[in-house]
């Protein structure tokens, strides 16, 4: 048949712009909305991304919750989780407020059945409705045996998940457990939930989740990872640090960097990054530069920079100083500490390109 090519556009999800289209192929005979007119890009623009961390409080509800260090109960005695809206409604209003993208993480999913998890489901088809940007979602997607030994692929479950609204699956801990198989024997098995799933859904439908931890070395060779000049000496004066990377939620540590997980990911089939940090997140001191730097230079794929802002400055600051593709908040998002259209301005005033 030769080389064929194909492009797929979602236009209920490019905003303005893709809604217009759709009413202009529905009426036809109508003027069509306008839209404002808009700077020429130059380049690709920077995303800014809302994240909503999922999971049930004390009471059995189902909230947006966010985490200290990944710790997301209150600092109090009666030691609850945090609640700070419901899943839907916040997403709703990110959409309005010109979020380009949003990602819901259910932060339990690594302890339950996913496609049990009906209610994460529900929110995902009710966001769909309301939310007309990329939906991501999160947590728990491996592959599975329920309470009655039934067996169900990582790619079954990615599937229940795209039925019910999102656009793109981000997997965590499962896609640490493949990278370190395939560094260790070079060999692709197709078996892993990130090589089934990007390869039925494609590669732009993966995003990695990385949950790495900074560890200090004071010189380069003490470890057989990926070392950077830290911009903020160690404890003891360490000049260099790695990134160890950590599963289920950052409870756990493994023997892998970063950078080599990103590398590997990025072989077996990862369309997107999401490169979090444990040691900035819910610390509001801006991103880590270091690690973000390090990473994006070392991919080819979108990096999304995400733990760690607090302020306006932190979004422009990751953009001119590494090559991360998006920037993602959630705490200040939450709590209205910074809007989403104050980032939009501050990065069009500080000359970043962005969609407006």
């Amino acid at each position: 048949m030769g080389n064929i090519q194909a492009v797929q556009f979602h236009p209920e999800k490019s905003g303005a712009t893709g809604l217009s289209i759709l009413k202009e192929f529905l009426r036809p005979n109508s003027l069509g909305t306008k839209v404002p007119a808009r700077r020429k890009a130059s380049k690709l623009a920077k995303r800014v991304i809302a994240c909503l961390d999922v999971r049930s409080n004390d009471k059995g509800d189902l909230v947006v919750t966010k985490g200290d260090q990944y710790d997301v109960r209150d600092h109090t005695s009666s030691k609850e989780v945090r609640n700070l809206g419901k899943p839907v409604d916040l997403a709703s209003q990110y959409y309005i407020d010109g979020a380009d993208e949003v990602s819901f993480l259910n932060i339990t999913g690594f302890r339950d059945f996913p496609l049990g998890d009906l209610p994460m489901l529900e929110v995902l088809r009710c966001a769909s409705e309301k939310v007309f940007v990329p939906l991501t979602v999160g947590g728990g997607i491996r592959d599975f045996t329920d309470a009655n030994g039934r067996y169900y692929s990582s790619l079954e479950v990615a599937s229940e998940y795209f039925r019910s609204g999102a656009d793109k699956i981000s997997i965590g801990s499962d896609a640490v457990y493949a990278a370190e198989a395939f560094l260790q024997t070079g060999v692709k098995t197709g078996k892993s939930s990130l090589e089934q799933i990007s390869r039925v859904y494609g590669n732009q439908a993966v995003v990695v989740s990385i949950d790495p931890r900074r560890v200090y070395v004071k010189s380069q060779e003490d470890v057989p990872f990926k070392t950077v000049k830290v911009s903020t000496k160690g404890p003891s004066g360490e000049e260099y640090a790695w990134y160890q990377c950590t599963v289920n939620g950052g409870r756990d540590s493994r023997a892998i960097g970063a950078y080599e997980l990103a590398k590997a990911v990025e072989e077996l089939g990862a369309g997107e990054i999401l490169l979090n940090c444990i040691d900035c997140d819910g610390q509001g001191c801006g991103f880590d530069i270091d690690l973000v730097k390090m990473v994006s230079d070392a991919v080819t794929i979108p990096v999304i920079a995400s733990s760690g802002a607090g302020a306006v400055q932190h979004f422009s600051e990751i953009f001119e100083k590494t090559n991360a593709s998006a920037a993602l908040a959630a705490g200040i998002f939450h709590r209205k500490e910074v809007p989403i259209l104050a980032v939009k301005e501050h990065l069009v005033n500080a000359g970043v390109e962005v969609r407006v």
